[in-house]
This record gives structure tokens, C-alpha cells and sequence, in this order.
């Protein structure tokens, strides 16, 4: 079984001295393709404005991605070896098969005396790559393993952790899991670089949440327009928490609608439905293996070499910036037009084409997120964004143009493309409470079918600091003169054990259905969409 704490406790110490290793092979004067190549993609996107950053700065973050995506690649090697999801074995596997793989070990160098460690992961990784079921996740165009390599002394290192051995002789991380639970991966995802974690405020939506906005949006547009053609995306998948839970509904739903279906197709009708975006590669690469493994799952397939070639919907990139190019949303700010040509440059981890298709506004019947909430440090990204949306202003947060971007992407309510979509979001709450949120309240939200918003600041969220507020509506024109409100009106007594039990949290869920009703910790009101603070009527505008 994995151990959480401890497996995020080594995996930091390992990514520490693969980061120094891999920085020292960026200056290598005997890899000039690999430090020019570096030096080039940095100028192009500090010309077109997409970083602000020195190349020092730039340059170390593509080290950590790097570095990341190796421990990350060997992880996934590791879950697929103590899973028995593929034949070979390279690292450990579990009980007899950690001998076959020190064999195989010794095998591989016998027959290739020139060879080191790193040839020897490069193995696994491309026998993955070369499964249909996994070749996405080891795309050599975009995973940053392939770009930035480790010396032969660190991947040597790096065989020996993985080889580790406990006090009883077996591997000191067990990935065997009942169920193929990746759950785990989210915890890698958010806390295994704190450099990262950091520069993009990478936070776990709590199952809970991800539960109740899902059910809010998801489930009614099943309902409102039923499975066939349906699409949803979070355009902040990180480790696809939200993905996940969206491909079970969506593949019990086709369970029930359509039986005699063969089952293969039923899970890629609930794989085609669902789409992600993620600026970070190692976030989509875990989202990707994660669904990968779900759907492996969900077919009744032991082996991946069995698996057929799942078609995803997910790509790298900055959600904010690409796809912007062909908003058409009314009322966006129309000098996005003169810094247009920076949607067309990419990094090296990144694909225009699917982040256009991806990205195309005004295209899913739900949109469902959990954005970062820190504020834009890079001057030329923030620039940028403001550029992009109306609704930036002053010292903004990324949850206000993120806030206006779900609502682009989602379906309008009009006669040419059908009913609104179902847009949820859980965000930070300040831009109600501080100056730079009056403009998204004011100009756009206002415009927009607000249908529940639901005051989470009182709910225990675990790792969140952050005052939190839970959005739920349509990207059309409002259609009624209420909104339902959950206003905050006392905070837990106590830290609950588990958080999905918490007395507020607990309120919400019982209570949301039902205006007029009051708790110790919650009141729930339809309150008149047109006053000035619809959303916190008992709250004036302060900054």
C-alpha cells in the first residue's frame, strides 16, 4: 500500500538532487543543443510577451518540470509494475517480479555494455510510449522528460531509490492499491515541488466540493439535454479531480442509457465528453494517467497492452491566453486584437492546434473549475491578461479573469448554438470584498444568469487559506429577477475529522434547496439580482 507522507517526503529529497543534476546538464558546454535550444525558446517568449522572467528564472522552471516529469514517469512505471498493468518489469514489481526486474536489469547491460541507468529508464518510458492505451502520456513532443535528461550518475541514483529496500526486504514504496485508487497522484501533484506549488498556487479541489459542483452543473445538464454530443471542460484541470469524477457519472449514465452498447465504447462516449486544460505538463500528465487507468478499469482490462488507443481531450497550456484569438463573446475587450500573435507562440510542452480546438469558445454544456487565486507576479503575463479581459483591474487576482473565461467557453443561451451551459466554480472570495472585483461583479456578472452562490468562507477546506465562495450560473442573459444565495453566518466550532462532515458544509448541502431556511451557520435567500450586490446583499463594496 502507499504511504502518502513518506512517499512525498523521499520523492522531495530525490527531486532536489535531479533538479541540481539537471541544471548543471542546461550549462554543459558538451550539450550545446539542449543549452541553445533553451536560450532560444526563452527569447521568443520574452519577445512575444509571454515572460517577463530572466532567462536564469525561466530556465530553472523548465528544470523543475523536468525534473518532476522523471519522478513522475518512474512513479507510473512503478504503479503499472506493482499493478501487474504490464508484462516487463524495470524497477521493482511486486513479491517474485522484483528479481525478474533486477534481472532484466542485468540482462539489458550485457547486451548493451556502452549503455547507463538512463537508457535503462528511457526503456520503460518507451515501452509506454509504445502502448496505445499510454503513448500520449510519453509524447515525445511534449512530455519534458525527453528534453532535459539526467546524467548517467543521477539516473543510476535515481534506479536505487526506486530499488530502495524496507526493514523486510521489500521496496520501500508499495504502489499496489486496491481498485487502482490514483487519488494519491493529486497529493504528488500539489505538494511535490514547493517551488511550484508556489508559482501556481496548486491546490486539490476536496472530492466534497468537486461532488456538489458536479452535481449542481453536470447532472442538470444531463438532464436539461441528455449524454448525446454532451461536453464538459475545466480549463484548471490540474491533476483532474474534476475530470475524474465527471468521466464516472458520465460513464454510469451511458451504462443505464444504453446497455447492449459494448463497454469499450461506452467508457471513450464518457472520455469524449470530457476535456482539460492545465499549465502545468506534469498536472495533465497525472490527469491523463489517471483516466487512462479509470477507463482501463471501467473496460474490465487486467494489461494495458490490452487496452485499446483511448482518444483524450486534454492539453498544456495557459488556458487565459490561447483560444483567445477566436473569442466572440459580446462585450470582450477589443484590444486583445493588438497583441494577438502571442496566442500563437507556444513552449515546447504545449500544441496550438489542440489548445485552439480545446479553447474555442461558446462550445461545453459545463464548465466546471477550481482556478488559482494568486495574483499575476510576471509583468508581461499580466499585461497580457489584462489586455484579454474586461475584467481586469487594479491588483487583480487570476480568479477574476478566470472567472470570465469560464463563462466565454461555456454554450450562450441564444436560437444558434441551443441552451446556456452550466458554468461552476469554486474561487476566492475577494473580489467581492476588495476593488479589483467591481468590474467582473458590475459589468459582468451582472449580464450573466447567476443562478447560486454559495458563501464557503465558514467551510473547513483542507490546505485552502483562502476564503472560498462557490459561483454556479449561465452564460446568457439573466432570466429571472432572483439569485439563491448561502450567506456565511458562523464558522465551524472545530477542525472536523473529516471535512466532507463539517456542520456548515453539512447546512449547504441540506439546506441549498430550500430558501427562507435558517441555521446557527448558514441562512439561504433568493435575493433580487438587481441590486448593487446581488451576491452579498448585506455587504457593501469596499476596497
Amino acid at each position: 500500500m502507499i504511504d502518502p507522507t513518506t512517499l512525498l517526503r523521499d520523492l522531495r529529497r530525490e527531486l532536489t538532487k535531479l533538479e541540481d543534476d539537471l541544471r548543471r546538464r542546461t550549462e554543459d558546454e558538451e550539450l550545446p543543443e539542449l543549452r541553445d535550444g533553451l536560450r532560444r525558446e526563452h527569447e521568443e517568449a520574452f519577445r512575444r510577451g509571454r515572460t517577463a522572467a530572466t532567462f536564469t528564472e525561466w530556465r530553472d522552471e523548465q528544470v523543475t518540470q523536468a525534473a518532476v516529469a522523471w519522478l513522475l514517469g518512474c512513479v507510473f512505471v512503478r504503479f503499472c509494475e506493482d499493478n501487474r498493468l504490464v508484462g516487463p518489469v524495470w524497477l521493482a514489481g511486486p513479491e517474485d517480479r522484483r528479481a525478474e526486474a533486477a534481472d532484466a536489469h542485468t540482462a539489458y547491460f550485457q547486451k548493451h555494455p556502452e549503455r547507463n541507468d538512463r537508457d535503462w529508464l528511457l526503456e520503460a518510458f518507451r515501452y509506454l510510449e509504445g502502448l496505445a492505451a499510454t503513448k500520449a502520456i510519453f509524447d515525445r513532443a511534449h512530455n519534458p522528460l525527453w528534453r532535459i535528461q539526467p546524467s548517467a550518475d543521477a539516473a543510476a541514483q535515481l534506479v536505487a531509490f526506486w530499488r530502495r529496500p524496507a526493514a523486510d526486504g521489500r521496496p520501500a514504496h508499495d504502489f499496489a492499491v486496491p481498485d487502482l485508487d490514483t487519488r494519491f497522484l493529486g497529493d504528488l501533484y500539489q505538494d511535490v515541488s514547493e517551488a511550484a506549488r508556489k508559482r501556481y498556487a496548486l491546490l486539490q479541489t476536496p472530492e466534497f466540493v468537486e461532488e456538489f459542483i458536479l452535481d449542481r452543473t453536470l447532472e442538470r445538464a444531463i438532464s436539461e439535454r441528455g449524454l448525446e454530443g454532451l461536453k464538459l471542460i475545466d480549463p484548471a484541470c490540474g491533476s483532474g479531480h474534476f475530470l475524474l469524477g465527471a468521466f464516472q457519472r458520465l460513464l454510469e449514465h451511458w451504462h443505464r442509457a444504453a446497455p447492449g452498447m459494448d463497454t469499450r465504447e461506452r467508457v471513450q462516449l464518457a472520455l469524449d465528453a470530457i476535456h482539460g486544460v492545465d499549465l502545468n505538463p506534469f498536472a495533465v500528465a497525472i490527469a491523463r494517467f489517471r483516466l487512462t487507468v479509470a477507463a482501463l478499469r471501467a473496460s474490465g482490462l487486467p494489461r494495458l497492452e490490452q487496452a485499446p488507443a483511448f482518444h483524450y481531450h486534454l492539453a498544456v497550456g495557459d488556458s487565459l491566453l490561447h483560444g483567445s484569438e477566436q473569442l466572440t463573446i459580446e462585450g470582450l475587450d477589443p484590444r486583445y486584437h493588438e497583441d494577438v500573435a502571442l496566442s500563437g507562440f507556444t513552449y515546447a510542452t504545449e500544441d496550438l492546434d489542440i489548445l485552439r480546438e480545446v479553447l474555442h469558445p461558446g462550445q461545453y454544456d459545463v464548465v466546471v473549475s477550481n482556478p488559482p487565486y494568486i495574483a499575476v507576479n510576471d509583468k508581461a503575463l499580466n499585461k497580457a491578461y489584462r489586455r484579454r479581459y474586461k475584467t481586469c483591474k487594479g491588483k487583480y487576482s487570476l480568479s477574476v479573469p478566470f472567472c470570465e473565461r469560464l463563462f466565454q467557453i461555456g454554450k450562450k443561451g441564444n436560437p444558434e448554438n441551443g441552451q446556456a451551459g452550466w458554468v461552476g466554480q469554486i474561487t476566492a472570495n475577494s473580489f467581492m470584498t476588495r476593488q479589483f472585483g467591481t468590474r467582473l461583479i458590475e459589468d459582468f456578472l451582472a449580464n450573466l444568469q447567476l443562478v447560486e452562490v454559495v458563501d464557503t468562507s465558514g467551510v473547513h477546506l483542507p490546505g485552502h487559506g483562502t476564503a472560498t465562495i462557490i459561483l454556479i450560473g449561465k452564460p446568457s442573459h439573466p432570466a429571472g429577477k432572483t439569485i439563491r444565495v448561502v450567506q456565511h453566518v458562523r464558522d465551524e466550532p472545530s477542525k472536523p475529522a473529516d471535512a466532507s462532515e463539517g456542520l456548515v458544509w453539512g447546512d449547504i448541502v441540506e439546506h441549498i434547496d430550500e430558501p427562507d431556511s435558517q441555521t446557527p451557520y448558514i441562512t439561504v435567500v433568493d435575493v433580487d439580482s438587481t441590486k448593487p450586490s446581488p451576491m452579498v446583499p448585506s455587504r457593501r463594496w469596499r476596497g
